[in-house]
């Protein structure tokens, strides 16, 4: 995508300014929203994912020594 934006910045200022302006405005417009479109589309959600439901945020003991973060609901294993 961000071939595409590139792309047509140049094109816009290097070719179709000696034709249209107006044109050349208008696919510097288009280039513009595409970058922000890209970020938005690629940091969309998983509908699997469920990072916010992490157990661990509630585990009092999370920083504790010894604790094993990823068992919280387990107390941490007695060292010999």
């Amino acid at each position: 995508m961000m071939g595409v934006c590139l792309g047509l910045f140049v094109l816009a200022w290097g070719v179709v300014r000696f034709f249209s302006v107006g044109a050349a405005i208008g696919l510097c417009l288009v280039a513009m929203v595409i970058p922000p479109a890209a970020a938005v589309f690629a940091n969309k959600r998983d509908p699997d994912d469920d990072w916010w439901n992490d157990p661990r945020w509630e585990d009092p003991k999370w920083d504790d020594p010894g604790h094993d973060r990823d068992r919280p609901d387990h107390e941490p294993r007695d060292r010999p």
